[in-house]
C-alpha cells in the first residue's frame, strides 16, 4: 500500500509523530509526506501564529522519520501547494493517514480522484492525541507555550 500523510509540521508534536509512525507502519510501497508551501501554511491556520520556513519543517520531517522508520520504508517529501492537490491527482496513492480534524477532507478528495478517472483513497484515521490537560495537542498550543511536543503541560 502507498500512503500519503500531508501537514504544516511546524512544530512536529507527538501527534504528527503517530501520523508518522502509523503511515510508516502501513505504507509497505512508499510513504509521501507532503509538507504544506508556506503561502498554503499562512492560508490555512485556524489562529495566526509564527510557522517555521519550508526547508526547517522539511529537516525536522526528516529527522522524525529517519527516527521512527523501523520498516525502511521508501518515503518521498513533496511540497503541497493546495489543501488537495497531491491525494486528489496522485493515481499511485492507495489511501490517506488523516488525524479526525482533517477526514472530512477524504470526501472531496475521492470525489476529484474519481472525475479524473482514478480510483478512490482509503482513509486511516489516527486519533487525536491528548495533552496531559486533556486537550489536543497541537503545534498551536506548543507555540503559545501551553504545552512542550509531548504534550507535557508547561507552567
Amino acid at each position: 500500500m502507498r500512503v500519503a500523510v500531508a501537514g504544516t509540521f511546524g512544530p512536529i508534536h507527538d501527534g504528527h509523530r503517530r501520523l508518522f509512525e502509523r503511515a510508516l507502519e502501513v505504507g509497505t510501497d512508499g510513504v509521501v509526506v507532503a509538507l504544506t508551501s508556506e503561502d498554503l501554511a499562512e492560508q490555512t491556520r485556524h489562529e495566526p501564529r509564527p510557522i517555521p520556513p519550508l526547508a526547517e519543517r522539511r529537516e525536522r520531517v526528516c529527522e522524525e522519520l529517519s527516527r521512527l522508520d523501523r520498516w525502511d520504508r521508501d518515503v518521498e517529501l513533496r511540497t503541497l501547494e493546495s489543501p488537495l492537490g497531491i491525494a486528489s491527482t496522485d493515481p499511485d496513492l492507495d489511501a490517506l493517514v488523516v488525524s479526525p480534524e482533517t477526514v472530512g477532507e477524504l470526501e472531496e478528495i475521492n470525489d476529484r480522484r474519481r472525475e479524473a478517472g482514478l480510483e478512490p483513497v482509503t482513509g486511516i484515521v489516527v486519533p487525536y492525541v491528548l495533552a496531559e490537560d486533556g486537550e489536543r495537542l497541537s503545534s498551536t498550543r506548543v507555540v503559545r507555550g501551553d504545552v512542550d511536543d509531548r504534550g507535557r503541560v508547561l507552567e
